[in-house]
């Protein structure tokens, strides 16, 4: 194996891992933004639970994440909370993932 195949492997491995933290870490914000806009609702429980994993479950279904920020913008609105504060709050979330992925042992991820 030459040294570019070994170059070449090595950027390969580090895309793959890229990749997947970046779609853990989506997951992850999708339900921690879920989960703040369903107390942000008065949903507490099961149903602020199935809230937010209905947001993972609907991104994983090759949702973009203006949809995402779409609909809960749509689902807060009547609440007085608009499309730009939703999009901060997911920007925290996101950050939030991040730093609770980073924190996780990778075996455990």
């Amino acid at each position: 194996m030459t040294t570019f195949d070994k170059r070449e492997q090595g950027f390969e491995a580090k895309f793959a891992h890229d990749e997947e933290l970046m779609f853990k870490a989506t997951a992850r914000s999708n339900k921690l933004l879920g989960m703040w806009a369903a107390g942000q609702l008065g949903l507490t429980g099961d149903a602020a639970a199935s809230y937010a994993t209905t947001l993972v479950t609907e991104n994983l279904a090759n949702q973009t994440m203006d949809e995402t920020l779409r609909k809960v913008s749509d689902d807060l609105a009547g609440k007085g909370i608009s499309s730009e504060q939703v999009a901060q709050k997911l920007r925290e979330c996101m950050h939030q993932a991040l730093a609770q992925l980073e924190a996780t042992p990778r075996e455990q991820r």
